[in-house]
């Protein structure tokens, strides 16, 4: 449905997109990943029109938008900062994208109220001031006003990232189900692996500029094409040359491996390497327990299940699995160490 081609984006003499080029299906929720200043905001502002390619082009649905205005792009904008009229009611910022379009006033009345239901706001709070909801309520009348006018796209910037933690999972799960049932072609974009792999079909990771993968949250997570990726989503080991060389591994390349593949203290797996250890320390979590293991000369990371029985002491001899399977390994970069 969204198709970005060859897009290349300069600040000046700084070339901040290099020949990026995605394709996003009717429908899907879309993520762009990555840490500050990787490209992925430029790369959402290209789509929605604030900013315009050097070259490339950007199509939705075969027609070429390129150089369309923003307001012709039929695509719905939640920014980070929700860009809401504090002064306004809830009921009027939502209404203000039909007001512009001159919609009569009971055709309005019947869309504002009938989006304010889907997502969760009370008539009561249709007449408030935006500055007397919470965040959260916030985020929903963003949400809302980028809805109502029926946009065949919805681009979101950040916008769990100024709400607290419990509040941002309990809107990510609501967010996702919104997605689900408007059926909405839907780009996000976050710094935040979890809420990445939670919410996408597929997700982009970008890097000072390029993406480096795109994919399922499993295939980004589970099957990492790139070291970057593999070290920036989730928590890993990287295993060190004693590690490696037990398990006859490419020296000359590095190797990786989830927390949660390592075995502590499990019966033995065929072809599975086998190291004792010590348990240096531990974090508790609740369902999980997460280990570090002091194995030769490295610390290694790992996360056990809690049981309520089977919980490790620091000091504690253990023994450590790792099978080849889960391993992944890369070609080291050229001033790598």
């Amino acid at each position: 449905m969204i198709e970005l081609k060859d897009i290349v984006v300069k600040f000046g003499d700084f070339e901040a997109l290099h020949n990026i080029n995605v394709e996003v299906r009717e429908g899907e929720f879309f993520t762009f990943l990555g840490p500050s200043g990787c490209g992925k905001t430029t790369t959402l502002r290209t789509i929605t029109g604030f900013i315009e390619p050097v070259s490339g082009t950007v199509s939705v649905k075969g027609v070429d938008i390129t150089h369309v205005p923003i307001e012709k792009r039929n695509i719905g904008i939640v920014f980070q900062s929700y860009a809401l009229f504090p002064s306004m009611t809830v009921y009027n910022n939502i209404a203000f994208g039909l007001k512009v379009q001159k919609l009569k006033k009971q055709e309005i009345d019947d869309k504002v109220r009938a989006i304010a239901r889907k997502v969760d706001l009370s008539d009561e709070q249709l007449e408030k001031a935006v500055s007397q909801l919470s965040g959260g309520q916030q985020q929903r009348v963003a949400i809302a006003r980028a809805l109502v006018t029926g946009p065949a796209i919805i681009c979101m910037d950040e916008p769990l990232s100024n709400l607290d933690a419990k509040l941002r999972v309990q809107l990510r799960n609501e967010l996702k189900k919104m997605q689900r049932d408007f059926g909405i072609t839907t780009i996000y974009v976050t710094h935040d692996q979890e809420e990445a792999l939670t919410l996408s079909d597929r997700i982009a990771v970008f890097n000072k500029g390029f993406i480096e993968q795109i994919g399922t949250p499993n295939e980004v997570y589970n099957h990492s094409k790139t070291e970057f990726v593999c070290n920036f989503i989730g928590d890993i080991n990287r295993l060190e040359d004693e590690v490696s060389a037990a398990m006859k591994l490419d020296p000359a390349r590095h190797h990786f491996v989830r927390l949660e593949r390592i075995r502590v203290n499990r019966p033995a797996d065929e072809n599975e390497l086998r190291l004792d250890g010590v348990i240096e320390s531990r974090e508790y979590y609740g369902l999980y327990i997460k280990y570090y293991i002091h194995v030769g000369s490295q610390t290694i990371k790992a996360i056990e299940k809690n049981d309520g029985i089977n919980i490790y002491e620091p000091g504690e001899k253990v023994t450590v699995g790792i099978h080849p399977v889960d391993v992944m390994s890369y070609d080291a970069a050229p001033d790598a160490n």
